[in-house]
């Protein structure tokens, strides 16, 4: 019960967050946004409809129609995201003012935006929008939702373009791109991990040395080469972005034909990093 009110007030303080980077940064510097609430903008600036309004409007109407896709849990995220998001924009309406450096708007429109994003769905929720139209066209299309997601909020962003000029439009974009950025920091840290993969004819040493010098669990798996059939061992290890450097220093200083690979890494818990807030104790790897 506890985890659900902390992501309840999750939502409702990324949704604020969302309505003040609209309403104080991006309608008075006349920008835009994608989805339902770059249309809900885009409405405002043709009719002075209040943007609170139209997108509780239109994201009901796409909620009711694909509400079959999401699970009971996503759905009420998704109203409580929607209705929360709707409610501050109209009370935060008409707030903001234009700054005369429109750069300086573009890039707190985004980091706001981003920050309220990032909290909404890292809580568990989605703000609805092209989320639900991604899902539909993924359900009877077979198209990709990330993919669908992007093409939807590129459509509203060029359909801006005929409302509030290029250059604009341009601004737009960048502020698109910073909450984007904003979003991955959100979700998956600021504290980014690498898993590494190394292969090389002296795996034992190098896995004795980062056990001793780096203080990582190494996993040791046993593998051979298709062509020449022969036996090797494969390492795989996950350590911080900062680590990354000395670990190269030790592979290379062992093995320079050492063949490694290094992945980006979403999420990491267990010994030695974060722990699960659900769990007292994790293996390592």
């Amino acid at each position: 019960m506890k985890s659900y009110i902390k992501e309840l007030i999750l939502i409702m303080i990324g949704s604020l967050m969302f309505a003040i980077s609209i309403n104080d940064f991006a309608i008075p510097n006349e920008l835009a946004e994608g989805g339902v609430t770059g249309v809900s903008m885009i409405l405002y600036y043709l009719f002075k409809w209040s943007p609170g309004l139209t997108n509780f409007v239109l994201n009901g109407v796409l909620l009711v129609i694909g509400y079959k896709l999401l699970n009971k849990r996503v759905t009420l995220y998704t109203i409580v995201a929607i209705s929360f998001t709707s409610l501050f924009l109209h009370v935060t309406e008409g707030t903001g003012t234009s700054l005369k450096d429109t750069i300086l708007g573009t890039v707190f429109a985004g980091v706001f935006a981003g920050i309220g994003l990032g909290i909404v769905l890292r809580a568990g929720g989605t703000t609805g929008g092209s989320a639900i139209l991604a899902r539909l066209t993924h359900q009877y299309l077979g198209w990709s939702i990330s993919r669908s997601m992007l093409l939807f909020d590129l459509l509203v962003v060029c359909s801006a373009y005929f409302v509030i000029g290029a250059e604009k439009t341009m601004y737009t974009v960048i502020s698109i791109f910073i909450s984007t950025k904003v979003i991955d920091y959100i979700i998956e840290g600021l504290d980014s991990r690498k898993a590494v993969t190394i292969i090389s004819q002296r795996a034992a040493l190098i896995a004795t040395r980062i056990n001793e010098d780096m203080d990582r669990g190494v996993t040791v798996f046993s593998a051979h080469g298709s062509y020449t059939r022969e036996s090797k061992e494969i390492l795989y290890v996950v350590i911080n972005k900062q680590e990354l450097f000395e670990l190269k220093k030790i592979i290379y200083s062992i093995d320079k034909k050492a063949f490694v690979v290094i992945h980006d890494v979403r999420d990491v818990f267990g010994e030695g990093f974060t722990l699960p807030k659900s769990q007292g104790t994790s293996n390592a790897v």
